[in-house]
């Protein structure tokens, strides 16, 4: 999923943001009495906030491989 495919609301979030919101929507989805539209809207952010942290991820991967590469 490309960033501009992903809320803004959800791309504005720290990795520490995301994470915990993650957790709380897994928490969610785990209970036994959930709704499925709201499941799936769950399901949906989560995604969302899954594909935003890789994205975050791997730009850290880049700026540290940069930074190794410029101090060899």
């Amino acid at each position: 999923m490309k960033s501009k495919n992903i809320l803004a609301s959800i791309q504005s979030k720290s990795i520490k943001e995301a994470k915990d919101e993650i957790n709380s929507i897994l928490d969610r989805l785990e209970e036994n009495d959930v709704d499925l539209g709201a499941s799936i809207e769950d399901y949906q952010k989560l995604i969302q906030l899954n594909n935003h942290v890789d994205r975050l991820l791997k730009d850290k991967v880049k700026e540290i491989s940069a930074i190794n590469k410029k101090d060899i």
